[in-house]
């Protein structure tokens, strides 16, 4: 069973205002931290089998695909390095975004299913810190989507050099 890390967020748009920023899979350099920015494979730009490349500081990347889809409601991306698999710590790992209509507004839950090579004691220790970045992504997708402004200062910097 793999380990499992969440958070949710109410998002002041409505929720087709939120998927319309949520399904732009080119988005995310804007709000997830460390990512420098992001490349798209051949193929679809949205959609089940889409499929991208985020680059991270220090030149690390990793690839990204949609293997599930869910129109106007979210999308899971299996993590990935080409056709390497899920890279180190992972065994694998997938992120999904669930979005869902909440009184006037949206709310967004980001979560991370993963299993680590190291096993349960070595999930047990890193628990709090995948915790963390769950929590960051989805608290700055939610400044990020209300305001425009991009929240991940490693982008930031990439863009000023």
């Amino acid at each position: 069973m793999p380990a499992i890390a969440s958070h949710s967020v109410l998002l002041d748009l409505t929720p087709q205002a939120a998927w319309a920023k949520l399904r732009d899979l080119s988005l995310a350099p804007h709000y997830v931290p460390g990512l420098t920015g992001c490349q798209f494979h051949p193929g679809a730009r949205e959609g089940l089998g889409a499929s991208r490349r985020v680059f991270r500081k220090g030149g690390q990347w990793l690839d990204e695909s949609v293997v599930q889809w869910q129109e106007g409601a979210g999308f899971v991306l299996i993590l990935h390095r080409a056709s390497d698999g899920a890279p180190f710590p992972f065994r694998e790992a997938s992120f999904s975004y669930a979005l869902q209509g909440e009184g006037d507004g949206a709310r967004i839950t980001t979560r991370m299913s993963y299993s680590l090579r190291g096993g349960r004691l070595v999930e047990w220790l890193l628990a709090k810190a995948f915790n963390n970045v769950v929590r960051q992504i989805a608290e700055n997708l939610k400044a990020y989507y209300e305001s425009g402004q991009t929240q991940n200062c490693d982008l930031l910097a990439e863009r000023a050099l």
